[in-house]
């Protein structure tokens, strides 16, 4: 098993996402609702729904606690 948690080693699935998505995904893991989001990202709350769903869907993910795993092993949050 390799190590690669820190913010150095991002995943490739990372690269996958848009700016905009990798921005709801940090707002997602912060505890956010979609309609908070959509207000701080000046969208609909429909946009940021599908945000979440497409960036789920390209990296695999099926949950939240595995979006917030994902987020924090890429440097998107802190621990």
């Amino acid at each position: 098993m390799s190590s690669r948690n820190n913010t150095g080693s991002r995943s490739p699935a990372l690269k996958q996402l848009s700016r905009r998505e990798r921005e709801v995904l940090k707002y997602v893991v912060e505890g956010k609702s979609d309609a908070e989001i959509a207000t701080l990202l000046q969208v609909a709350p429909k946009s940021v729904e599908s945000y979440r769903r497409r960036m789920m869907e390209k990296v695999g993910i099926e949950d939240l606690p595995g979006l917030v795993k994902f987020a924090i092993r890429n440097g998107i949050t802190p621990l």
